[in-house]
């Protein structure tokens, strides 16, 4: 007996109702058990059959959709909390089912480039199941023609439903595989009813099926993918602009301030040129961007140390003054005199550092020569 992944309630950003919740989640906790079964049994079959080698991948990446499915579970269940769920917990809830999986620890390289919500790893998954079961000829109901020709219906209208999510440009060539399916479906049907051997023509119309659905979903999470990170570009390279102008206003202020000031070459976002509109360039772009963000971050350091250097030196005569008062010793003229030549420095635009500097060290030393001479 099998069974297929529930259809999920609410919409992304919508919260389902408290009971249809937990009738879903009552039948993903069965789905995914009856699946894991199944795929044992046929990790096992293909074993004995030896056949490792052509369907071991098929397997594995139906093994890392049924896990990324059930570690969503654990999450719904710790938010659902036996049913203790306010507005908040459902909007959480409806994000983690239409959310996009966490697929990037898997081993499987495909599910690494794909970004699935739950019900499409559940659909994905029972497609691949069906795969596998046909070719390894293992499907328990195979002498059930019937009820496969009846499961292939309701898996083209799973098709049909996503290839109405398909993008203008490529919703023809997926209609036209849509009909062909359904074409050679209802000929199968009429050929059945005639009383003739559909089999081997049937189990290459489940693989065709399965490989249609799979491919669709995984083009809409690629193409969702895409469109994120196509928003995340944008976003990032508003953020580089932004920095990329203080950067240049602070270097304006440092230049004018101290002396002498960092030599700061910043880099310009405008070099990467215009936002990318394909997935791989926009993976470059935004490397580049997390680069161009590194290089603004140090050359905004070097020129932060440089305000640093004057600010510890007006420290640095706060304290001399405050020892030097401490001492007795303020009103000294040689102390007096180098204490006004200090402040005058740091009051001069820009503030010339080494000179003060070697203005404090004096200062300092002569502090130290007046109190141990009068010792």
């Amino acid at each position: 007996m099998t069974t297929t992944a529930p259809a999920a309630p609410g919409q992304l950003g919508v919260g389902a109702r408290p009971s249809d919740l937990m009738d879903y989640l009552g039948r993903l906790d069965e789905w995914l058990s009856v699946r894991r079964a199944e795929l044992d049994a046929l990790d096992e079959q293909i074993v004995a059959s030896g056949r490792q080698t052509e369907l071991t991948a098929d397997l594995a990446l139906a093994l890392a959709l049924w896990q990324a499915a059930k570690t969503r579970q654990n999450l719904l269940l710790a938010t659902w909390d036996s049913g203790r769920v306010g507005p908040q917990e459902l909007e959480r809830l409806s994000a983690l089912i239409w959310g996009r999986l966490d697929t990037g620890s898997s081993e499987v390289a495909q599910l690494q480039s794909m970004s699935v919500s739950l019900p499409e790893a559940g659909r994905l998954c029972d497609a691949l199941v069906a795969q596998l079961r046909t070719r390894l000829n293992t499907d328990p109901n195979a002498e059930q023609q019937q009820i496969r020709l009846r499961d292939l219906r309701a898996q083209l209208e799973r098709i049909r439903d996503q290839v109405a999510l398909e993008p203008p440009a490529l919703a023809p060539a997926a209609q036209a595989k849509l009909a062909g399916l359904a074409a050679r479906h209802a000929d199968l049907g009429a050929k059945l009813a005639r009383g003739g051997d559909i089999s081997g023509l049937l189990g290459t119309l489940e693989i065709d099926a399965a490989h249609l659905e799979r491919d669709l979903i995984v083009g809409a999470a690629q193409r969702r993918e895409g469109r994120d990170l196509l928003v995340k570009a944008r976003e990032e390279l508003a953020g580089a602009q932004a920095r990329e102008q203080a950067v240049r206003t602070l270097a304006a202020q440092v230049t004018a301030a101290v002396w002498p000031a960092p030599v700061a070459v910043i880099p310009s976002a405008a070099g990467l040129g215009p936002v990318p509109n394909t997935r791989t360039a926009l993976v470059g772009y935004v490397e580049g961007l997390n680069r161009l963000d590194a290089q603004l971050a140090e050359v905004q350091a070097a020129l932060a140390t440089a305000l640093g250097d004057r600010d510890a030196a007006s420290a640095q005569l706060a304290a001399l003054r405050t020892k030097a008062g401490a001492l007795g010793q303020a009103g000294q003229p040689p102390l007096r005199d180098l204490d006004a030549l200090v402040a005058a420095s740091l009051a001069a635009t820009p503030v010339v550092v080494p000179v003060v500097r070697e203005l404090l060290a004096a200062y300092a030393a002569q502090l130290d020569y007046v109190v141990r001479s009068r010792s």
